[in-house]
Parts: C-alpha cells; structure tokens; sequence
C-alpha cells in the first residue's frame, strides 16, 4: 500500500515512521515546516514531500496514488490555543479530507483521544460517543474533526477510521521524558483530587495502527488502550519509583491553573512555546477510561503490555 503519514516529523508521526520502514508499504511522510528528525536509510522505500494543511492548493499532490493517510499532526505547548486550535486540530483535517476524497483515497485514519468523551469513570466508560459536550478545547476541536470525518465519508469509497488512543507512554515519547527530567529535578507536581487516566504503550500504539492500516474490515470510532485503567497519580508514582526518584508533590488545584495561566502570559509575551497552558490542565484533570471491546475484537485481541506493571520495563 502506499501510505501518506501526515505529521511525520512529530512525535509520534516519527515513531510510526520507523515502525513501518522494515514493512512492505510505500511510505509517503509529509511535513510541513519541521524537518523529520532522523534521516531515512538509502534503500527506504519511502519520501518526504513538504505540505501546509491550511493550504488547500498544497495538499491535492500530497494525495495522489494515496491508498491510505495517517493523520498524526497536532500542536501542542502553544500559549492562548483559542486562538489557533479551532484551525489546526479541526479545518487542517477538513481540508485534507476534502483534498483525500476528490483523489479516492481508500482509507483516512485520524488519530484522536478518548478525553472527548469528557470525565469517563470505569462504571461509565468512553464507547465511541459522539454525541458529547467536552469543556477542554483540545478534546472540542478534535471531536469536530472525528464528526467531519465520519459525514465527509458517508456514501462514498473511503472508509474513515477513528483510533482513540489513551495516553501513551514510552521510551522517547516528549510527555514521558518531560516528567522523567522534572522528577529528577523534584520539580513536578501533581493534583491531589484522583483523576482516571487509560494508558497505551507506545509498542501498542505502533501496533494498533499499523493492524488499522492493514485490516479492510474497520469503520468508526475505537478506542485502543490497555487493559488497567489508573490514577493519574499512581501513574506517575509508580514511574517515580522505577526510576528511582521521589513521589510527585501534591498541591491544590489552584496551584495549577494559576501555574499554567503565568506560563500563557509569559509564552505569549515572548512568543515562545508554553509548558503548560490552562486549556492542557483542564484536559488532564479530565478522568478517561475507556471500553476497548471494539479493540479487542477487531484490531489487537492480546496487547504486547496489557498493563502498566508490564509496560515499565520498556521505560
């Protein structure tokens, strides 16, 4: 298959893109103003072409003798996201969902997150809902994404595919190495009010869309983390411990949002990126556990680490 990667040079556009080299599929990485960030082998049967998302004009190329796009693009760590969110995470996906349909594109996989569901607990779970009001502007602006997708689709060839991954973790993923330097410097805190979080390991992650690319069989929403829901705060104890470094400090919520509002004011007056911003802690606070039953049945019926507890060892 020929395969369009969309956000190859991002985080996680790059692992799937060293996931797929050794496969047999043609790979086809766009990017836009980053470069990606290892250089491809010789004899990769894959090319990079430059594209903006927020140019139409650009983007008919980028879908020519495309059998399937992977969209992996986002923005994250930007003050003031109000301001650009609504562009990037939603009409970026729609301009190129236009541009996939009028090429015949086969399928279209866009890669989302359970949060839109909006405070998912294990009695009541994420199952692919559409139908919500999530209150952060990351989850508003992807669900509208996922909700153009699906109509865009409807009636015609390309098949739209919708993964949900839970928070990923691994070795190399910018979030997990973030609060691995913030531990080490007994410099991260957490709220004290227990938030659910579902998590996914990056070897699943790979797996899960790779499975995606190659089933002709999937339509809709899945949601594609392990099999043990946690706290948030035990997640990150427990990775305290691993590394052998103290617990996370536990401070009032107040502590945070005031936090994140100080660093979108000074991010903003220095145009420069923000660590956090109020919109990322609203989200974070949000509790996420999902029902992976869609998962299990069609895409990964046994992950490579079903639970946290596994997964550290790849940390």
């Amino acid at each position: 298959m020929n395969i369009r990667i969309v956000g190859a040079a991002g985080n996680l556009g790059s692992f799937l893109v060293k996931h797929l080299l050794p496969s047999p599929h043609s790979l086809r990485l766009l990017t836009h103003k980053s470069p990606l960030p290892f250089a491809l082998p010789p004899v990769a049967n894959a090319e990079v072409i430059r594209a903006d998302l927020d140019d139409p004009g650009t983007l008919a190329p980028a879908c020519d003798d495309i059998d399937c796009i992977v969209y992996a693009a986002g923005v994250l760590f930007q003050p003031h996201p109000e301001k650009y969110l609504h562009r990037t995470n939603t009409v970026y996906v729609q301009n190129l969902v236009d541009a996939a349909l009028a090429a015949g594109v086969k399928k279209f996989i866009l890669i989302s997150f359970p949060h839109v569901e909006e405070n998912t607990t294990p009695d009541r779970p994420a199952t692919g809902r559409l139908e919500v009001e999530p209150k952060s502007l990351h989850a508003r602006t992807r669900l509208a994404a996922e909700k153009y997708l699906l109509g865009a689709c409807a009636e015609t060839s390309m098949t739209p595919v919708i993964l949900r991954a839970g928070v990923i973790y691994g070795r190399g993923v910018k979030l997990i190495e973030a609060a691995r330097t913030l531990m080490r410097w007994r410099m991260l805190a957490i709220w004290r009010q227990p938030t659910w979080l579902h998590l996914l390991s990056l070897a699943d992650f790979l797996q899960c869309v790779e499975r995606a690319i190659g089933n002709d069989g999937l339509r809709g929403i899945y949601n594609i983390c392990d099999d043990q829901p946690v706290y948030l705060q035990e997640f990150l104890d427990q990775l305290a411990i691993h590394w052998g470094y103290p617990k996370p400090w536990r401070l009032p919520e107040i502590c945070f949002t005031s936090a994140a509002a100080a660093c979108e004011s000074v991010a903003g007056r220095l145009r420069s990126a923000a660590p956090l911003t109020k919109d990322m802690i609203q989200m974070g606070m949000t509790s996420v556990v999902a029902d992976t039953g869609r998962m299990k049945r069609e895409i990964a019926p046994a992950l490579i680490y079903p639970t946290l507890r596994e997964g550290l060892g790849a940390l």
